[in-house]
């Protein structure tokens, strides 16, 4: 097997863990430690950084962190939303929810396709570390926002 279908294989995997844990997530209350945990977990990712292969520009990275936040993280902020129900609050997908991650997977499967070829194997994925840590912040900024919205309106 060569190292793309590797990647491939890996992605795809990857992939559906995440989509299984996102379902049995989604039945469960949300709580302000399950919104800030997953940034906070994702952050020690750049560790990387300290290793030099994984380097490149601070404007790439800064480029890289905007449209993630901006661009990329507004389709799961119109895809989901935090509701009371009875004591607990909850997460609310729309139908469109997975539809949108799946999408969003695979224009960042096939954009580190073409980054691959400008760029080396570590900066691309470090590139997409970043891009994707914009999403994750935003997303759950937007999570705790409305957690606490909802948590001041109860008392």
């Amino acid at each position: 097997m060569n190292i793309l279908s590797d990647t491939a294989v890996g992605s795809v995997v990857g992939f559906i863990a995440v989509m299984i844990w996102r379902i049995r997530e989604g039945r469960t209350a949300v709580t302000i430690r399950k919104i800030i945990i997953p940034p906070l977990g994702m952050a020690t990712g750049f560790s990387m950084f300290v290793v030099p292969g994984f380097r490149f520009p601070w404007t790439w990275g800064v480029l890289a962190f905007l449209i993630g936040a901006i661009f990329l993280a507004y389709p799961l902020l119109v895809t989901s939303k935090l509701i009371r129900d009875g004591d607990s609050i909850m997460m609310k997908r729309s139908n469109a929810f997975f539809v949108v991650v799946i999408a969003l997977a695979a224009i960042r499967y096939f954009a580190r396709g073409y980054f691959d070829s400008l760029l080396s194997i570590q900066q691309t994925g470090a590139l997409f570390f970043v891009l994707a840590f914009g999403m994750i912040v935003r997303w759950r900024m937007r999570m705790l926002q409305e957690y606490r919205t909802l948590t001041a309106t109860a008392q």
